[in-house]
């Protein structure tokens, strides 16, 4: 199994930029599919973006397609989530999850990191 651990949330002002990491630790991190997701009040949980074992793969989001970016470093274990032109919309809380390669649901889960964008 894997563990994650977000970070670099905090509040920016609409049209600012943030990149949130993901420190990956226990596994062999280049078996697993790593996913960035986000969840507001009020509204479902949402996959953004996801890059692929081999690490040549991606998936965007067409709500943040151009405007996020995801990338991953299987030597050092992490993963981020570059998001620019950021919305007051984007405001939610921000999750790096995992999934054995092949399987069909995320299992490991980070804990979460805060983003806010202000008007």
């Amino acid at each position: 199994q894997v563990q994650l651990t977000e970070s670099g949330g905090g509040t920016v002002q609409a049209g600012g930029s943030l990149r949130l990491s993901c420190a990956a630790s226990g596994s062999t991190f280049s078996d697993y599919v790593v996913g960035w997701f986000r969840q507001a009040p009020g509204k479902e949980r949402e996959l953004l973006a996801a890059r692929y074992a081999g690490a040549t793969s991606t998936y965007v989001a067409d709500s943040v397609k151009g405007r996020f970016a995801i990338s991953r470093d299987n030597r050092l274990n992490t993963a981020s989530l570059q998001m620019n032109s950021l919305k007051p919309e984007d405001t939610a809380v921000y999750y790096c999850a995992a999934k054995f390669r092949g399987s069909s649901d995320y299992k490991y889960w980070g804990q979460g990191t805060q983003v806010t964008v202000s008007s």
